[in-house]
C-alpha cells in the first residue's frame, strides 16, 4: 500500500448506548466482516466501558478492534468511577478515543486535558483516537482551520507516531444533527491536519497517520467522504449501532 494511502480505518463509537444483549450487534459485524472487506479496511468498535472485556472477547478471531470511549490521565489512584488507560488494555481494548467534543463540551476537557490521557494511551500500549473539530459559530467566522489546528497542537503527545495516533476531524456541528461539511471543506481541513502532523510527528511519519472524518456518516455518504483526500476512513456514531449501517459505511472500500 502507498505511504500516502495508509490503511483505512472506519470505527464505531456507540457512546453511552448498549447492553450485553448488543452483542448480537457485534457478532453481525463480525459476520459481515468478510476476507475481502478484511484486506480493505480495519473495524474497531468503541462500546460503553461495561461492554468492553465482553466484545473482546467476543472479537476474538474475528480481526475486529475494540477500543474505550475515555480514560483517565493516571495509571491508578483515587479517581472514583474512573478508568486508566491500562484498565482498558487489561479489558481487551487495543483504541481509546480521547477529546471527543462531548467529553470536551460537557465535561469542559481542555487541549492539556486530552493530551494528558493520550499520553496515557501510549503508557498502556493502546492508540489514541484523538478528536478535533470546530462549531458552527467558529466555522461562519472563518476560524475552522485555525481551532483545528489549536487543538491539534494542544491534544497530540510528543512521543506520538502512526502507530499509537489517530486523528479524527469531526466538526461539532455536524456530529448527530444528519448535517456534513461539503467534500470541499473537508478535503481543505484534513490536508490542513495532514501538514499540522509534519510538525508534530515529523515529515516522515506524517503521510502515515490515519485521518479520520466523523460526523453524520452513514451509508449514502460515505463512498463520497471516504474518496476526498486524506481521508483515511471515519469515526461513525449512531449509524454504528446498527450493523448493516456500520458494514455498510465500511464498504464504501470495496469500490
Amino acid at each position: 500500500m502507498s505511504v500516502d494511502r495508509p490503511r483505512p480505518l472506519v470505527a464505531g463509537n456507540w457512546k453511552m448506548n448498549g447492553l450485553r444483549a448488543s452483542a448480537r450487534v457485534l457478532e453481525e459485524i463480525h459476520a459481515g466482516y468478510t476476507p475481502g472487506l478484511r484486506a480493505k479496511v480495519e473495524l474497531a468498535v468503541c462500546p460503553p466501558a461495561t461492554l468492553i472485556g465482553h466484545a473482546a472477547q467476543l472479537s476474538v478471531g474475528s480481526r475486529v478492534a475494540i477500543g474505550g470511549q475515555d480514560c483517565h490521565a493516571k495509571e491508578s489512584g483515587a479517581f472514583t468511577g474512573d478508568l486508566s488507560a491500562e484498565m482498558l488494555a487489561d479489558a481487551g481494548a487495543t483504541y481509546v478515543i480521547v477529546g471527543h467534543s462531548e467529553r470536551r463540551q460537557y465535561h469542559k476537557e481542555k487541549d492539556q486535558d486530552v493530551c494528558a490521557k493520550a499520553v496515557a494511551a501510549h503508557r498502556a500500549g493502546l492508540t489514541a483516537i484523538v478528536c478535533v473539530g470546530e462549531t458552527r459559530e467558529e466555522r461562519e467566522a472563518g476560524k475552522a482551520l485555525a481551532v483545528v489546528k489549536k487543538q491539534l497542537r494542544g491534544s497530540v503527545p510528543v512521543d506520538s507516531n502512526s502507530h499509537n495516533l489517530v486523528v479524527a476531524y469531526e466538526p461539532v456541528w455536524a456530529i448527530g444533527t444528519g448535517l456534513t461539511p461539503t467534500a470541499a471543506d473537508v478535503a481543505e481541513v484534513h490536508a490542513a491536519i495532514r501538514e499540522e502532523l509534519k510538525r508534530l510527528v515529523g515529515k516522515a511519519d506524517a503521510p502515515k497517520v490515519r485521518i479520520l472524518y466523523g460526523g453524520s456518516v452513514k451509508p449514502t455518504n460515505a463512498a463520497e467522504l471516504m474518496a476526498v483526500e486524506n481521508v483515511n476512513g471515519a469515526l461513525v456514531g449512531g449509524a454504528s449501532l446498527v450493523a448493516a449501517d456500520f458494514l455498510g459505511i465500511a464498504g464504501a472500500y470495496l469500490g
